[in-house]
Order: structure tokens, then sequence, then C-alpha cells
């Protein structure tokens, strides 16, 4: 039998998927932390300028603290080399990028930080993804 040899996982992607992951755990905590913080605190946030989503800030605050779980898990699972966590990672990603768009109003800088780690998180997934599980 010939049995073509395995090809070696490239290192950069490995690591380039393990730090999504590890990103994707930091913004899930991060997001229901100020999820928690809309929650106990409804003056800490002031809006700016009106969107079209004009949730009472303990909605946001709900919105934040169950997203910023899921998102956190995704990147658990996606560090133990789950395929099914790679797709639920993307989607949770998207989601979370989604999130902090109509966030932006309540506090701009931060929401375009989720947003660009969310980007990032996206694009390792989809291109590297793979390679985590062969590793």
């Amino acid at each position: 039998m010939n049995a073509q040899p395995a090809t070696e996982p490239s290192r950069t992607a490995v690591g380039v998927t393990v730090f999504a992951a590890v990103m994707l755990i930091m913004i899930g905590v991060l997001q229901a932390i100020q999820g928690l913080v809309a929650l106990v605190n409804d003056t800490f946030y002031v809006a700016g300028q009106e969107y079209i989503f004009t949730f009472d800030l303990t909605t946001w605050g709900w919105i934040h603290i169950l997203l910023g779980v899921v998102v956190a898990v995704a990147g658990y699972f996606v560090l133990q080399g789950k395929v099914w966590a790679r797709t639920v990672g993307v989607i949770v990603a998207s989601l979370s990028a989604l999130v902090n768009f109509a966030w932006l109003p309540h506090y701009p800088l931060w929401g375009l930080a989720i947003i660009a780690l969310d980007v990032f998180v996206i694009w390792a997934l989809t291109v590297h993804g793979r390679d985590i599980t062969r590793a």
C-alpha cells in the first residue's frame, strides 16, 4: 500500500488559530463584563447619537452577557480542536460584530475595537482553522 505521508500542519496557521480562539474567549469575557456594567450602572454608558436600534441599557446588558458567554464557550471549544466549534465561532463572531455595530452610539471606540477583533477571528477560523485539528 502506498500511503501518502500526512503533511505537517503549518505552525504559523496553528498559532494564528490558537490566537483566534484565545481572542474569542477574551471577546466573550469582555462582552459579558460590558453587559454587566450596563445592568449595574445605567448612567455609565451615554448614547451620543440615536440609531435605529434603541434598546434600553438593561436589554443591551443582557444581550452582551448572553452573547459573551456563547462567544467564550465557542473559543474554548476551538482550542479543543472541535470542527463544529470553528463554524460556531465564525457565526458568533459575526453576531458579535453586528451587535457591536449597533452598540456604537453607546461606546464607539470599544465597539470598533471588538469589531476589528471579530473580523480577525472570522478570517483566522475560515482560512487556518483546520490546521488546529491536525496539530
